[in-house]
């Protein structure tokens, strides 16, 4: 790796050790962790490596192979608010870590992610492979759900990205050829191992070229629609409601928002919709991929990807041309776009057997869509990942 190279040349000395996330993917259950959803998710072979050796005077020093800057704070005097660079969401890490645990040492580091930025969680990946690596160093053990907490509580406090737990869990809980089904009301969950008789499989993953920040974009404004929607919902069926911020659409029965969906604003009705469609797309998915049928659960990842471009009214013009691309492209069983959807990637799972043909197909749709794009476009293929880990020299 890369980033063992640099660190080496840097420090003049090999690193103690490389922290690695892996990036995810969520086929069915987008949009619906932050009101408590179900979610159905796969760990990737590709994602984040952090090159790491400890610094007993309790500073961090990160330089990212991705970003130019170098970071720096101390962890007892780490800013208390955002500084508006890549190393936001790993000062959020230090704070909400430091808070449950006394840390001593601080560490160097190298970040390296092997995607491009955007889509794949690489936000949750660059904090958990973080906060894998300062554990280590101040001899911390982590549970996997404080680990998945801390790592939430960085994004939504720090950083101010309304997301629910989707990313990490996916990150985290993951196994190798099998399909994270997970509740994020109670964070039960289960693997559901792909059958022996169910068709081949592969992840492919088409960058837009285009890199998106999730707490520049609207997705903030999406979660508030969708509390919104909630809280009136309850309003109008006389039901108890307390805190805005405290109030989800898990919390109001389908048969609420049938009832009254249509006194609703329009923008709440949809973001409703969607979450409500894709809370059964999630169960019938789970479903089809214990059965082993991945082309239904393909097309239901394709519903989803619809829903979301129209109900959730997310997707840059780039991201919903690969998705139209994607549908219309044998070989492709289903796919949509990947994250919040304002910009980033799609993800497509396929028949390996079509490979080659998809790759050239899809590029060169998109290519000749968006010419601009062209040497910033990418495609990579992948397969299904343990989640995280800890290399250990």
């Amino acid at each position: 790796m890369f980033c063992e190279e640099q660190f080496l040349k840097t420090y003049n000395k090999e690193p103690a050790g490389v922290a690695f996330c892996p990036y995810r993917i969520c086929p069915i259950g987008a949009h619906s962790d932050h009101q408590h959803g179900k979610i159905t998710g796969l760990a990737i072979d590709r994602g984040i490596h952090i090159a790491y050796g400890p610094k007993q005077n309790g500073v961090v020093e990160l330089t990212s192979l991705q970003f130019d800057k170098r970071a720096q704070w101390h962890i007892s005097s780490t800013p208390s608010v955002k500084q508006g660079d890549w190393a936001d969401y790993l000062r959020g890490a230090t704070i909400t870590l430091s808070k449950r645990y006394s840390l001593k040492a601080g560490l160097s580091g190298v970040i390296e992610g092997s995607l491009p930025i955007g889509g794949l969680s690489s936000s949750a990946a660059v904090i958990i492979a973080y906060l894998s690596a300062l554990c280590r160093v101040n001899e911390i053990s982590l549970s996997d759900g404080e680990l998945i907490q801390v790592a939430l509580e960085a994004e939504n406090e720090y950083v101010g990205v309304s997301c629910g737990k989707l990313d990490q869990s996916c990150e985290v809980y993951s196994k190798k050829d099998h399909l994270l089904y997970l509740d994020t009301l109670d964070d039960s969950y289960e693997l559901i191992p792909a059958r022996q008789d169910m068709k081949p499989y592969k992840i492919a993953i088409f960058f837009s070229g285009i890199e998106r920040t999730l707490a520049g974009s609207k997705f903030n404004m999406r979660v508030d629609e969708c509390r919104s929607a909630a809280y009136a919902l309850k309003a109008y069926a006389g039901m108890e409601y307390g805190k805005f911020s405290e109030t989800y659409l898990r919390d109001v029965p389908y048969e609420v928002y049938l009832a009254y969906k249509d006194r609703l604003p329009e923008n709440f009705a949809k973001r409703a919709e969607h979450w409500y469609t894709e809370f059964e797309r999630v169960k019938l998915g789970a479903e089809a991929f214990r059965r082993g049928d991945i082309e239904e659960y393909g097309r239901l990842s394709f519903e989803s990807g619809k829903s979301s471009i129209y109900n959730w009214e997310t997707g840059s013009d780039e991201l919903k041309t690969l998705y139209e691309i994607m549908t219309r492209t044998p070989g492709i069983y289903g796919g949509r776009f990947s994250g919040a959807g304002f910009k980033g990637c799609c993800m497509a799972l396929i028949d390996p057997a079509y490979e080659e043909k998809i790759i050239y197909e899809v590029g060169h749709e998109y290519i000749k869509a968006f010419p601009a794009l062209k040497g910033k476009y990418s495609s990579h293929i992948c397969t299904s990942a343990d989640g995280v880990s800890l290399c250990r020299r």
